[in-house]
């Protein structure tokens, strides 16, 4: 059995067909990103997941469970960020802490936030509100918030749009150490366990979903989009970015992905636009 299944799943809102028959089954601790034209419904697909809409028709299991609503098992980063303004940077993360790791003391669940907060480098800016920060701070905030719950699986998208070069690769890198559980902090390690985390990633960018995933669905164009194949990504992991783009196996991945959204789904889209 899948650890997420994704079976028959269609969306319509009104009279619009958002999706249309996706099917997507994701082993426990893989990556897979959705890459995809605007309208082709990879945030609505990650909506569903994430419980925040019910499909029209098809069904979303996790561990064998239907999800019909929000979760904590499932940790959730937007585009739009969806911070209290009233909160803190700190406050922001700490409440989510807060509620979902109850068993925890007070002291364990501030060391939880702070470990997080510096991960995604916003431990001096701890005390600033929503509107005080960037809008990449503002992802990075959003992001350490869906990492300190400790989900089972991560529905990220797009969450590294919003960032400069540089701290984009280091969060990648950060990223993929808490999801192979390589934590050097022995107290979170204790929490966290061994098991590598689920992840969900939309991107618009080739290279990040090379580099990050164990496979890459591309969506076709909406309306009424589907998932139009799925691509292997065979690189060894633990990667290494420079090693990576050197290897000629992320050459054919990279030819394979570039092909399918500039020919294979730009046609499907130019069509559509002369019909």
């Amino acid at each position: 059995m899948a650890f997420l299944s994704i079976s028959g799943v269609s969306k319509r809102f009104g009279d619009y067909i958002a999706l249309e028959d996706v099917n997507l089954q994701i082993r426990q601790g893989e990556v897979v990103a959705l890459i995809g034209h605007s309208g082709s419904g990879k945030s609505t697909l990650l909506s569903l997941v994430a419980g925040l809409v019910q499909p029209t028709r098809g069904e979303i299991l996790l561990e064998g469970k239907p999800v019909v609503g929000p979760g904590p098992e499932r940790g959730v980063v937007f585009q739009n960020y969806s911070l209290l303004p009233w909160l803190s940077v700190y406050q922001n993360v700490r409440v989510a802490v807060d509620s979902v790791h109850r068993g925890l003391t007070d002291a364990e669940r501030a060391r939880i936030t702070e470990k997080f907060l510096r991960i995604v480098g916003l431990w001096e800016h701890r005390h600033k509100r929503p509107g005080e920060i960037s809008g990449g701070m503002k992802q990075r905030t959003a992001l350490a918030r869906a990492l300190a719950i400790n989900p089972k699986i991560l529905l990220l998208d797009e969450p590294f749009g919003a960032l400069d070069a540089l701290t984009r690769t280091s969060l990648q890198d950060e990223l993929l150490k808490v999801w192979d559980s390589t934590l050097e902090d022995s107290f979170l390690r204790a929490i966290w366990g061994n098991a590598r985390k689920t992840i969900i990633l939309v991107t618009h960018d080739i290279e990040e979903a090379i580099y990050l995933s164990d496979r890459i669905a591309v969506m076709s164009n909406g309306p009424a989009a589907t998932i139009g194949r799925v691509v292997e990504v065979p690189l060894p992991r633990p990667r290494n970015r420079r090693e990576m783009l050197q290897n000629p196996a992320y050459l054919e991945v990279k030819e394979e992905l570039l092909h399918l959204l500039t020919v294979v789904y730009a046609r499907d889209l130019e069509l559509s636009h002369t019909a």
